[in-house]
Formats: structure tokens, sequence, C-alpha cells
């Protein structure tokens, strides 16, 4: 027996690969929507892919569950309470399949979401693994506040937290000490809220280390989860009906991608998501660009500042990038709503206005500051006193809300999330003029400005 852990950094997503090496045959758990290091794996070990299970309907990745299926002839196996829109076998508690000396057994593990499932893994009788997909991760366990307007079967935050309650502790935790903890997320995933760095443990560890296992009335509990959980993205409801229906296939999908020659010219009014980085964007792009720049957690961000409802152009600086975003994009399912990529040339938009820094230190309160870190962020670490906070993802909602009359400066944590801040603003607001901040928000000790009112 050999269990493979593949990983998606940025996602933060573990997917799994059980090996019977007496039957040649491999199970997939929670498997990436590209299906190719599945199936390099098991051609590695000369074995066939006999089996997928989801144990869930996952909100924050698309998975290549379906193709695998219908490329393999592997049986998905999901919880009947997901209604599943593909060919499956139901797989719920008390449900179990060999292959080989290896035994998978499904226990019922609702509070991420109501339909959750955990996958024991025994060999010739002895457990071994507890797949647990969102419901208990290394240092912390899954969120419950998903899965109150998605999917076939929702339930109030409340509800599910107390379900993750006795889940964990009348499914979970009678597991012995010893049993391997498998989950599907790890340190960075937004499932979760204060996960761990670490990509496994076991339940004896968990039990006596996990913040969210110590004794706990129910009340206690479910109070202490709901607090503090980071924001939800725009996709994750698109992801979870997406993953019940079953996406389609990988490589196809992503060629139907519109390519655009070099130098075409977009549509006024269209929108851009230009993945360059910032000196490149700021020296000229497309008129209402958003600058959401390449690596790190793109997807991420692509699906929290773009709806699953909107087309949108993606534009990138080499073909080698193109390509990388492209399958970001994918992660998330946003690929039937690129309606073109390619490369980007300097727009007719001139360069964007550089913030004379000096100025700004000398006189924060001859600007409007606009902080997009995360609320909790913004209230731990406060910058600028009188800042307006608006998180990033609900930037392009809330412009509005900036006043007139003074310019804007924008500001995150590092210069990431300010750069595509200052791109919503100046989209939204071309009656103001805008500033990024950017990395020179690291020379700022909290509170500098705090003569500003």
């Amino acid at each position: 027996m050999k269990i493979e852990q593949f990983e998606d950094k940025g996602l933060a997503h573990f997917s799994y690969a059980v090996l019977s090496e007496c039957a040649q045959a491999v199970v997939l758990i929670d498997p990436a929507r590209d299906p190719q290091p599945y199936y390099d794996y098991a051609a590695a070990h000369g074995a066939r892919i006999v089996a997928v299970i989801e144990t869930h309907p996952h909100a924050d990745f698309v998975s290549s569950h379906r193709e695998i299926a219908e490329t393999t002839g592997a049986v998905i196996r999901v919880s009947r309470l997901l209604g599943a829109e593909y060919p499956h076998q139901g797989f719920d508690e008390g449900d179990a399949f060999t292959v080989g000396k290896l035994t998978f057994r499904a226990l019922h593990t609702p509070g991420h979401s109501p339909d959750s499932i955990s996958i024991v893994l025994s060999r010739e009788g002895r457990d071994v693994a507890v797949f647990t997909g969102d419901t208990l991760f290394v240092g912390d366990v899954g969120r419950p506040d998903l899965r109150e307007t998605a999917g076939s079967l929702t339930a109030r935050r409340e509800e599910l937290a107390r379900q993750l309650y006795h889940s964990l502790r009348t499914q979970l935790l009678p597991l012995a000490d010893d049993v391997l903890v498998y989950p599907a997320h790890g340190a960075g995933s937004l499932c979760g809220k204060a996960l761990a760095g670490a990509t496994s443990s076991t339940i004896g560890v968990e039990r006596l280390g996990n913040p969210m296992l110590r004794p706990l009335s129910e009340g206690e509990f479910v109070a202490e989860l709901l607090a503090g959980q980071p924001f939800i993205p725009k996709y994750f409801g698109y992801a979870v009906a997406l993953n019940k229906a079953g996406a389609p296939a990988y490589a196809a999908s992503l060629a139907q991608v519109p390519r655009l020659a070099a130098g075409t010219p977009l549509p006024a009014g269209a929108l851009v998501v230009d993945t360059r980085p910032t000196a490149e964007f700021s020296q000229g792009h497309w008129p209402g660009a958003l600058t959401i720049q390449a690596g790190g957690k793109f997807e991420t961000w692509l699906g929290s500042i773009v709806g699953p409802e909107e087309r949108f152009y993606l534009l990138a600086a080499d073909e080698a990038t193109l390509a990388t975003v492209l399958a970001q994009t994918a992660k998330i399912g946003y690929e039937p709503l690129v309606l073109g990529a390619g490369l980007a040339t300097p727009g007719p938009v001139a360069s964007r206005p550089t913030l004379d820094l000096a100025a700004f230190r000398a006189q924060p309160g001859a600007y409007t500051i606009v902080d997009v870190r995360h609320a909790s962020e913004a209230r731990q670490a406060p910058l600028f006193a009188g800042a307006l906070v608006v998180p990033l993802p609900e930037l392009r909602e809330r412009a509005s809300e900036i006043p007139t009359g003074r310019p804007v400066v924008v500001h995150c944590a590092g210069g990431y999330r300010s750069a595509a801040g200052s791109s919503v603003i100046a989209a939204a607001r071309p009656d103001l003029a805008v500033f990024d901040l950017g990395e020179a928000v690291r020379t700022f000790s909290p509170l500098d400005g705090a003569d500003y009112l």
C-alpha cells in the first residue's frame, strides 16, 4: 500500500492517490482540476484508477472527478446527500468497498457542509488513515458558513457548526490515536481560519493539540468557530454547483478559450484582467482594466474580484505566463468566462500617476486613504487613523462610498492587493486621482498618519 499526497500550493489543496500494489489499482480522493498528474502516477506504478471519492462538493476548487471517471471507467463515490448530477455510487455511513487488501469505509461527518463524508482506510482489518476532507484539518476544523445558499442541501452556519461539533467528537475522535489524518487543505486555505503548516497528522496529535478539539461545550465551540472566519470569494457557490454537475474535461475546455492576436483592440467597456506586474501595467493598459498580478494566489483573487456571472478578457506579459494564468483560471472553473486571452501590449491609457511619497508622509490628511485589507487585519494593525476600510473583495461594489474632493491613496499589507484595489477604484471612479502606496506601505509604522482625521 502507498499513499501519495498531491499539493496545489496556490489553493493550499491536498488530493490523494491510494495504491493497492497487489491489485495494481489506485483510488483517488478529492482530485484537482488537472487529471494528468493522477494518470501519470497510475502509469508509473503499472496500475489503473478504479475509484474516485469526493468528500463533498468543494467550494474553493473544481475537481476532475467526472473527467477521470469518463476517461478511465473509474467509479465515482460520493454521498447520496450531494445530489450529484453525474453517474456515481452513493457512499455514506455504513458503506464500504475493498480494493485488494484495502478497505475504504465512509463516515458521515457533516458540518463543513451537510453532505461531507470522511473516508477511513483499513488494511487487513486495521485502520491506517482517515481522509477528512474539510471536516478536520491539522490544527483547525472546517468553516461552517459556505453552504447557506449553495448546493442541493443548505443550512445555516449555526446549524452546521453544531453538526461539526458532533461529527468531530462522535465520528473522528473515536478512531485510534495512531490513525493518520489526511485533510483536503493546509495552511493558507480559505476553508478554515487557522490551519497549521503540517501536511498530515494523527488522531492522537490532533486530540492533544488541535484547539477546536479541546473540551468545549457545544455552545462554546459554535461561538468560537463562527468568530473571525475569513471572507468568502465570489466564486465559491459557483464552484459548489460546478462540482455537483461535474466539470468539463480540463484540456478540452482550456482549448476552447479564444486566443487574441497581438494588438487586438478590445471592446470599449469590456472587463479586462491584466496580469502583468504593476510597473508594466502602469506604463499603459486598456481603459478600465483591472490588474490582478500573475503568481501567488492569482486564482483566489480572480474569483474574489470577478463574479461568476461576468465575462472578461485575460491578458499576460508572455506566453508562458498566459498558460499559467489560464490554468489557474481553470482551477476555479472560470475558463468558460474568458472572452479572449492574449498578450498585453501597452494600451491607450497613459501611465498611472506616481505618488509623491514625501508629500504623503508630510500631509496624509490631504488624501482619502483606502485600506483594502480584511477588516480583521485593519482592526489588529491599523496604519492610518481615519482610513476607509473596504476589503478588496468588496471594492468593486463599494467604490461609490469613496468621497470626492481629495486624491485617493490605496494600501494593503505588502502591495499586491493595493495594486489591484487602485485599478478597481480608477476604473469605477474616473473622477478621482488614484495612487497605489504599493510596497512602500512597509515603511510605515502603525498609525503613522494619526493626524489624519
